[in-house]
């Protein structure tokens, strides 16, 4: 054991003065700093959580939970049990601060393009593109998405409504006669995917659809990823299959506008606006990425919902019954044999209910971010610019005091709406705009503020 003599002392301190003087000095400067950001003005306004190592942050736990059984959300469940409701941490070098509650999502919604913009980690804007309705600025975003909704017509909605259920009931009647069993989220990924790409594009060729969706499968689990080109990773494996679904996706704009091919359908409609002023029109950039975007997003989130109605009904018979019987009693009134209309939705009272409470128990979107554009106060909390507010669906959809017995699979909750408590998927006839997606579950959130 080494030991040192009060002359060895005196020898070290004259000949390391000037070492021991700065580190004295950089270890004062640190606890005072310490001192004085642990004392706020306000303590409530100091949101708890760990912002781990500088960039890296919590990072790789957000990955581990993302790649478990448990699933992502399961980082912000722990954080939750460590810090609170109201926490922090840093994600791919920004600074994430998950919002639990109803009027913090009211003061994040309303203030939308003022105090807050879109906010998504730089693996999803890559993913999907620049010009995505996700990641453009706000100067672009209202005009995008006025376009995007345009084709969706009450009209061309009411046809595709036929043609999507002529296509699920041949898909199972197929299914029955091969009397197999299938796993109900792998039809359903298969169908909603067919579905979207048919509604979009047109596309029924089964080799050109199987290409899509690989590569499009490969964007998407690039979207949560460290963003470096290396081979063999998420992120360059959905790097270059957006490349070519973007190759893809030009042959059949170039093919369209040399009359190669028509067909009625929303790209059909994007490109007869080429004569219109700019303002009127997307680009093809623009288009392409948000063809991109509207597939990547609609196909999981559509066929997670769809599986989890499946388990959830099959584990209420009382619900499935009276389901059931509002379905008998539409088609009863139908011609044998008449596809399904609109209007047979819109009567769909109680079926309505059980989409809305299989939404609000599945979270298929766990919450909904955005980033600070300046300094503010929400609730009591300081949110600094540049920090990102995610606003936290399943902690609301969960919270007690908003749903009675709030882990109870219960549609007829919905029997009467009151107003103050949000739900992220609400049918508004008047606005064509709510088509699918997660461009409709966020425009609701924005519509039930603005009702």
């Amino acid at each position: 054991m080494l030991t040192l003599s009060m002359k060895d002392i005196l020898l070290l301190v004259r000949n390391y003065y000037d070492i021991l003087l700065a580190s004295i000095l950089v270890i004062s400067i640190t606890l005072y700093l310490s001192k004085v950001s642990g004392k706020p003005k306000d303590a409530k306004s100091c949101i708890p959580g760990s912002l781990g190592i500088p960039f890296v942050g919590e990072t790789f736990a957000l990955l581990s939970a993302t790649n478990s059984v448990k699933g992502c959300y399961d980082f912000v469940r722990l954080r939750r049990e460590w810090h609170g409701k109201w926490f922090k941490t840093r994600i791919f070098g920004k600074i994430h601060v998950f919002v639990p509650s109803v009027e913090g999502a009211k003061t994040i919604f309303t203030n939308d393009f003022t105090l807050f913009n879109k906010g998504y980690v730089k693996s999803m804007a890559d993913a999907v593109g620049k010009k995505s309705l996700l990641c453009v600025p706000q100067e672009s975003h209202k005009r995008i998405r006025r376009l995007l909704s345009d084709p969706f017509s009450m009209h061309s909605l009411s046809k595709f409504v036929q043609r999507f259920d002529n296509m699920l009931c041949e898909r199972l009647k197929k299914v029955q006669k091969e009397g197999k069993s299938f796993t109900v989220l792998d039809f359903n990924m298969k169908i909603t995917f067919d579905a979207m790409c048919d509604m979009l594009m047109s596309i029924k060729d089964a080799s050109l659809l199987e290409q899509i969706e690989r590569d499009c499968t490969a964007v998407s689990d690039a979207m949560l990823s460290f963003p470096v080109m290396i081979p063999t990773t998420r992120y360059y494996k959905g790097i270059k299959a957006r490349t070519r679904l973007m190759e893809t996706f030009n042959a059949m704009i170039t093919n369209r506008r040399n009359g190669k091919e028509y067909h009625e359908d929303f790209l059909q409609s994007m490109l007869e606006k080429d004569s219109c002023p700019a303002n009127q029109k997307l680009d093809d950039e623009e288009i392409m990425d948000n063809l991109l975007t509207l597939i990547i997003a609609g196909q999981t989130t559509t066929a997670a919902a769809m599986m989890w109605s499946v388990k959830f009904l099959h584990e209420h018979g009382e619900v499935q019954d009276r389901l059931r019987e509002e379905q008998i009693s539409i088609l009863r009134s139908k011609p044998n044999g008449a596809l399904l209309t609109l209007d047979d939705l819109n009567s769909m009272s109680y079926a309505s209910k059980v989409v809305k409470e299989t939404l609000r128990m599945s979270n298929v979107l766990l919450w909904f971010p955005r980033v600070a554009l300046d300094d503010c106060n929400i609730e009591g909390f300081e949110i600094k610019k540049g920090w990102h507010a995610n606003i936290d669906a399943t902690c609301i959809h969960y919270d007690p005091a908003l749903y009675k017995d709030p882990m109870q699979f219960n549609p007829s909750r919905f029997d009467v709406l009151i107003s103050s408590i949000p739900y992220f998927y609400w049918k508004c006839k008047s606005h064509t705009a709510t088509f699918h997606l997660d461009l409709d579950y966020e425009l609701a959130w924005e519509l039930t503020w603005q009702k």
